[in-house]
Order: C-alpha cells, then structure tokens, then sequence
C-alpha cells in the first residue's frame, strides 16, 4: 500500500490507493442487457439489425436503418433477488429500482443529389445504464474453522516481511497517517483483537485475541447503490446500397456506494491470562466514483437482401476513479490485563471517524469484438444472432507499479469469455411479438467464483404510427461465491443472483 500524499480539514486524507481487487475490476467490466423494450426483449440481438436506438450499444452503423428523425426514452423496474447459502445456513435477500434507464435520439440525412457513393448519414446522441450496481446480499451462519482475526492478522503481520508492520506504526501515529495496511492493523490491536508478541517498536509479530476452537458465528450484510453508465455520440455513413458503417464515442460514468457489516460471536473457553475477545462488529463504507472513455467501431453489409451481417469493436473503456473509504469497529470481551482475566469488560470502539479519499487511480476494461448476423422475412419478422467476445484477462489497474499484484491476479484468474444472443420478432399488422436469450460465460478461469450468465426474455410492441409503444420482461440468473473478505477471513457463502426487469419504452417518429 502506498503512503498518504497529503492532509486536508474536516478529517479528509489522501491516500494513493486502497486495496482495490478483483471484485472491482469483473464489477466495471461487466454490462449489463439494458437499453429500450424492444432491445431488451430480443436479447440485445441487434449487430446487423439497427434500427433502435439501443442497438447503437451493438453496432454503431446500425442508426442508419431508421427511416426518419427520432426521439425515445425507456422506464425501467430493476429487480434483484439473492440467496445465498454459507455453511449450510440459508438467507434471502431482495433489492427493487424503478429508474429512467435510456434516452436518445437519431436524425438521418438522405443524399438525393446522386453526386456521391455515399448514401446515407445519421446523427445519434443516446444515454444508457450500462449495469446497475444496485444489490443487497445478507447471511449468517457458524463457521466451524476461521475467524476474522485473520483479517487483521493478515495486514499486520503481513503476506511478506516487507509488508509486515512495526509495532511503533500502530501506537505512534495518527490513523489518517498510515498506510492502508497499517491502517488495518490498527483498527485490529485498538479493539484488542491482535496484540505484538513484544511491545518494542520494531515488532512485527502479532497474535490473536479471538479464543480458538472454531464455531465462530458470522452474519454479513451487504448493501450497495449505483450505476454504470454512459452517454454515446454516434457518427455513422452508408456506402451505396450494401455497406453501412458507423463509429460511437462513449462517455461513462460511474457512481458506487456499499455498505457491509460484519458480526462475529463465539463462546469458546477464554484464555487463562491476557484478553479475549468473543464478539466482533466491523463496518466498512465504501464510495467509488469517476468517468472515462471508450470507442466502437462497426460496419453492416447487406449480402442478400433478405441477409445481413455485422461486425464491431469495443475499445477498452479508460476509467479514472477515485474510492473513499470509512471504518469502525466495536468489541467486547473479557479481562484486559493479567489482573482482570476472565472480567466482563463491556465494548470497545475504535471510531476514526475519517474518510479516507484514495488518490484517483485508472482502470482499463476489457475490449469486445463482436460478428453478428440477421434473417429478414420481409416486413414479417426476423430472426438475429450475435456472437461476442470479451478479454477479460487484459483488464488492468494503473499505475502499473503500484498494482502488479492486483494486475497479475487478474491475468491468472480471468479468461476471454463468449456472450451468445439470440433475438426474433414476428410482426402482425400494428404488433410485434418478441423473444431473446442470452448466455454470457463467466469472467473467471474456475467458472466458480462466477458462473455463466442464462437470460430468457419477451416482449410486445404497438405501432401507432408515429409512436411507438413496447413492453420487455427479461429474466436471468448467476451463481456465484459472496465473500466477505479479500484475504485473511476468505471464506464465501454459495449464493443465487435472480434479475427481474420490466422496461416500457415510448418511441416518437419525428
């Protein structure tokens, strides 16, 4: 961990980095399928399609299939359930959001002069939520083997000799002072979870408070808010009457909030001299914010006039954010000194009470590439199909040096992943009929950590001329490993991920 650049008022600190992992990185490299009904309802399956303005996220070239002007907006109800299952104890969780999740618009220009091969121009300026980050994760449950004494363990005596910590750091200095790994280590021997095996200030042995003999009882709660999401400006031009090609400029920004509680609690025989501690609250609040950059490129080509296939690109989104942090702890226990053993001595809390801001850090994202194709049975109906793939392994935090272990975690752990989507739709006079699936393999080599993504969705749509009204529901679901820890304390609770959405859009032809 690096060292604090500077101090400023109000109990704000300035931190280069905390101790950002691989949780951060699959969380903002990940998408979501949002964007309009229609979009929703056929799986995203929109490269060689266009014609909506969700399909822009596909393929930029694909604003050229509107006909005329248009303007739209979708409303969307995000549902997301969890169950998640730690040492065989059960737990339920829901999360529920009704948000504006997608606006734009696209101006075509027609080319009538016959002076030039180019056909066609479009104009597009749209907003999505790329992912909503909104979720809430409880359970509980008797560990029989591991306490979170060896999350603090873990930062004071360090996974190195070099990480270790001296005693003096942890007693001699202010918290807004340390690093983050000392930080750590502080919070742990002021709620007298830890203590050094000598008390010189260059000491970097520790030991646990915490009576061994595991069934440790754990109750975690996690609740996060937020969103990913991007504003799009898109540029594309049509090459007589087969090729179709398109480039969006994507501006993202993001906005994370999560706030975790742990509870620990065990009634094992106490020590016979010294403290012991047998109940544990640790709270962590974490707000990631910043915004960043990234570019499509695409092409359509008509080679049938019933056939069309598609190709695009997604660069790396270049993310600049920035995290703070804030933390405290309570505890309780018995006989803090050698002459109160075994004495009830009531809660301890160790309350900075400072926000840690973390120096701006940058993220790389994974690019995409992405073939598509579509069937077109004249004005009845179509059938799409895009096949996508994303490299999650190349992702990166920057400056490099100072996250060549979180760097190399993420290159031996991570996998180029293939996301299939399929979408059709049947028209019969003035409605369409809709369906998709998607199946987005897992980021991670194990496929345990995470696991694929299955996703079923449908919907309706009514043409009244100038308006358009459409209606999606989707339904998906993941599993996936919940810890609560990155280290020290890494056990995880086997958990559910169902997501529910219903989305109305409302299109206007101008």
């Amino acid at each position: 961990m690096k060292k604090i650049i500077t101090v400023c008022l109000t109990s704000l600190s300035l931190l280069t980095v905390k101790a950002q992992d691989i949780s951060d990185a699959v969380r903002y490299s990940l998408d979501d399928l949002n964007g309009t009904a229609r979009f929703r309802a056929m799986g995203g399956a929109f490269g060689a399609v266009g014609g909506d303005l969700s399909a822009l996220n596909a393929n930029p070239a694909g604003s050229l299939f509107f006909k005329n002007n248009c303007i739209g907006g979708s409303l969307s109800n995000f549902n997301t359930g969890t169950t998640a299952n730690y040492f065989d104890s059960s737990t339920k969780d829901r999360d529920n959001k009704l948000d504006i999740n997608q606006l734009g618009m696209v101006f075509v220009f027609n080319e009538t002069s016959q002076k030039t091969n180019w056909k066609k121009f479009a104009f597009g300026l749209n907003y999505d939520i790329s992912r909503n980050l909104d979720n809430a994760v409880t359970f509980n449950g008797t560990n029989p083997f591991n306490s979170v004494d060896q999350y603090f363990l873990s930062y004071a005596n360090g996974r190195s000799i070099n990480e270790a910590v001296p005693f003096g750091t942890i007693t001699n200095y202010y918290f807004d002072e340390l690093f983050f790994n000392e930080q750590q280590a502080y919070l742990g021997y002021n709620a007298y979870i830890i203590d050094p095996f000598n008390t010189t200030a260059s000491n970097t042995d520790y030991y646990t408070n915490v009576a061994p003999g595991g069934n440790y009882y754990h109750s975690y709660s996690s609740n996060a808010t937020g969103y990913n999401s991007k504003v799009t400006l898109n540029l594309a031009t049509q090459y007589k009457d087969w090729l179709m090609l398109g480039m969006n400029l994507n501006f993202h920004f993001i906005d994370y909030r999560q706030n975790t509680t742990f509870f620990e609690s065990n009634s094992n025989p106490k020590y016979s001299v010294g403290s012991t501690v047998d109940r544990i609250r640790f709270n962590n609040e974490l707000y990631t914010y910043g915004n960043g950059f990234s570019l499509q490129l695409g092409g359509i080509a008509k080679v049938h006039k019933n056939t069309r296939v598609g190709f695009s690109y997604e660069s790396p989104t270049w993310l600049r954010l920035s995290d703070e942090l804030r933390q405290y702890i309570v505890t309780s226990g018995f006989g803090l000194n050698a002459t109160a053993d075994n004495t009830q001595y009531g809660t301890v809390q160790v309350d900075p009470q400072t926000t840690m801001a973390f120096a701006p850090y940058r993220f790389r994202t994974p690019h995409k590439l992405t073939a598509s194709g579509v069937l077109l049975f004249g004005k009845r109906g179509l059938i799409s199909a895009d096949v996508s793939r994303k490299y999650y392994s190349g992702a990166r935090f920057q400056p490099r040096n100072d996250f060549r272990e979180e760097n190399a975690t993420i290159s031996n752990s991570l996998q180029g992943a293939t996301e299939l989507r399929l979408g059709a739709e049947y028209k019969i006079k003035q409605i369409s009929l809709r369906g998709g699936y998607r199946w987005d393999e897992s980021p991670f080599k194990n496929k345990y950590t995470a696991g694929n993504l299955t996703t079923f969705s449908g919907g309706l749509g009514y043409n009244f001329g100038n308006y358009k009204l459409d209606v999606s529901y989707s339904h998906g679901f993941r599993y996936y490993n919940q810890q609560m820890f990155n280290r020290g304390l890494v056990d995880y609770a086997r958990t559910k991920a169902i997501y529910d959405n219903v989305t109305v859009s409302l299109i206007w032809e101008l």
